[in-house]
């Protein structure tokens, strides 16, 4: 089955979301950071244990078995329990998928949740196999939306973030980009107005995940469609940069 590089969903809000869905090679260069990053937790592990063993020179009695069996879960959390506990508290990302700009989500489009997240590093063990995750990359290469067993059991796909459409710097220096419309009366709107639309879109948008950024989006171009009486069908966030690049437009040509 072919791969595809592209992931659209159609949201309840009759909104298609697009992400470029990560390659091979980009996973294993954000788990390559992971592993560096899982070593040096091991390595502050292994020197925490050694003094607190030789500390309590107990090596032989009830005290040093303890020891051991915390020292035995702290390396079974430290691997296994790394990827979860990221991807539960970052949105779907570990410190390895934020380097390269990597992300997991449901492949529904809503972010990850902390069951999913858990599940599928859950079966990592498996994926891992026979040592090289060759069973994980045999399976990215045959699924459709190059998915490992993991993101098979809980749902979930790894895409890459989405990168800023246009900076606010080109918006200034240039005005509109050719093609975008500058019908919209963005004049109407004031310096509050503006900031709190620019502020999603050159702050805000990128830090949220999915469904948040397309929430956000929603109730901000609902604004400014009742402010402007914008009848024209167009995505939400489209129809903000159009109203931001015609805005500076006017500032500049005014």
């Amino acid at each position: 089955m072919p791969a595809l590089e592209k992931l659209s969903i159609d949201t309840p809000e009759q909104v298609a979301l697009e992400f470029s869905l990560a390659t091979v090679g980009s996973r294993f260069l954000a788990l390559a950071i992971d592993t560096l990053v899982q070593a040096a937790c091991m390595l502050v592990l292994v020197v925490v244990a050694g003094l607190a063993v030789f500390g309590s020179r107990l090596m032989l009695n009830a005290a040093s078995q303890w020891l051991l069996a915390v020292f035995v879960l702290g390396t079974f959390l430290v691997y296994y329990g790394y990827f979860a506990l990221f991807e539960s508290l970052w949105n779907g990302q570990t410190p390895g998928k934020r380097v390269i700009g990597l992300r997991v989500i449901h492949a529904s489009g809503r972010p990850v949740s902390v069951l999913e997240a858990i599940l599928r590093n859950v079966v990592r063990i498996v994926d891992q196999m026979p040592g090289i995750y060759a069973i994980g990359i045999i399976s990215a290469f045959v699924t459709e939306r190059s998915q490992r067993l993991g993101d098979l059991a809980a749902g979930t796909v790894v895409v890459h973030e989405r990168p800023v459409s246009m900076d606010q710097q080109s918006f200034a220096a240039a005005g509109p980009p050719a093609g975008l419309p500058t019908h919209h009366g963005a004049g109407k709107l004031t310096a509050e107005e503006m900031s709190m639309l620019e502020l999603f879109l050159f702050r805000r948008r990128e830090q949220l995940d999915a469904y948040a950024r397309l929430r956000a989006a929603q109730r901000i171009a609902s604004y400014i469609r009742n402010r402007l009486g914008i009848t024209t069908i167009i995505d939400d966030e489209r129809l903000l940069e159009e109203v931001a690049a015609e805005y500076r437009a006017l500032q500049r040509f005014g």
